[in-house]
């Protein structure tokens, strides 16, 4: 087997701190159902030109209110670049892909589904290191690769509405960073479930849309003061725009209970990693040159993400020179690396009961 599907690509444990695997109960679905809406098509030129509008100078999608980052080629070089930087913190996979994955069962095609699947990396990773399975990416506007391998397919989807049209069909089901655009996640976990095949892997990985401080601690900033620290305030308003379209900033924080709480999933395995937003580390700190790489990566897919949020601020009603001001000071503080800052992602990983 490649070391490609080896823990020892990424350095999680710099970041990270692990948690024993769970159990919990039994629970069997075999029902399977048409699509709830006709909100799944093949990808066409119209299609495409259907998918967006334009706000306050992006390209958004064009069919959910809830999610309201762009899906612009600028978003789209921002979550690429954000994909490499996961992979090293993270590893490409958790540990029991390769075994889900396997092409050892006779008759059965392995499949794998990507929710949100954003610019695809993830997706035609999987579809390229799987060649023998089929890869479906789902998102609200059509991946445009045009190195899409030949097993895997774009699907245009608000997962919003429900997944019965996948149940049962799927090995693997990976959802990163989806939560800004989703109004019940314990829904969406259950849904999973029941697109998963008998032994098949979960994985979800969010953020909660707050900053960290040097202990690790949340930073809690009344957004009617305007002083530094700015990026961790500038997330604060992000976080209250995000709620108040209907999406769920708080559900990387609930991810694990969650999980271990529905009676499909077993092997629930935890992780969290605490990325630094700025390289503000000394030298002689340990693994200094990887940290600081990371950190540097990181603080440019952040200051790109100030771009990102506008939209949002935007459209929630706050005022141009507010958000002006706060992305802005943000951008500049990250630039000098003025604040010890950290943004905490989550990550759950669990298989479903045979």
């Amino acid at each position: 087997m490649s070391n490609h599907f080896d823990d020892s690509d990424a350095e999680s444990d710099i970041f990270s701190m692990r948690s024993a695997p769970s159990s919990a109960t039994s629970y069997d679905v075999s029902m399977r159902s048409g699509s709830p809406a006709p909100s799944v098509y093949s990808v066409t030129s119209s299609l495409r030109a259907a998918s967006y509008r334009q706000e306050y100078g992006r390209g958004l999608n064009n069919y959910s209110e809830v999610y309201r980052l762009p899906a612009d080629d600028e978003e789209l070089d921002r979550l690429d670049k954000q994909h490499g930087m996961f992979r090293k913190v993270m590893g490409p996979y958790p540990p029991p892909m390769a075994e889900v994955m396997a092409d050892d069962t006779p008759g059965e095609t392995k499949a794998v589904l990507d929710l949100g699947c954003g610019s695809g990396s993830w997706i035609m990773e999987a579809a390229r290191d799987f060649p023998h399975c089929q890869a479906v990416a789902v998102d609200l506007v059509p991946m445009q690769s045009i190195d899409m391998p030949p097993n895997c397919r774009s699907e245009v989807d608000d997962i919003n509405i429900g997944l019965q049209h996948f149940y049962g069909d799927f090995n693997v089901v990976h959802a990163r960073l989806v939560s800004s655009g989703i109004r019940d996640y314990p829904s969406l976990i259950d849904h999973i479930s029941q697109c998963l095949r008998p032994g098949g892997l979960m994985e979800l990985v969010e953020f909660d849309f707050r900053v960290y401080d040097k202990d690790h601690k949340p930073f809690f900033l009344p957004t009617g003061v305007m002083q530094p620290p700015w990026f961790p305030r500038w997330m604060s308003f992000l976080n209250m725009a995000v709620r108040q379209r209907g999406g769920s900033p708080d559900a990387a924080n609930m991810l694990h209970n969650w999980t271990l709480q529905h009676p499909a999933f077993e092997d629930v395995v935890y992780e969290e990693y605490f990325i630094p937003t700025a390289p503000f580390m000394s030298h002689r700190e340990p693994n200094y040159h990887f940290i600081r790489s990371i950190s540097e990566t990181f603080r440019e897919d952040i200051q790109a993400f100030l771009r990102s949020g506008r939209p949002l601020l935007l459209g929630n009603g706050l005022p141009e020179p507010l958000v002006d001001e706060l992305q802005n000071n943000a951008h500049v503080e990250l630039k000098e690396a003025r604040t010890v800052s950290y943004i905490r992602v989550e990550q759950v990983y669990a298989r479903k009961k045979p």
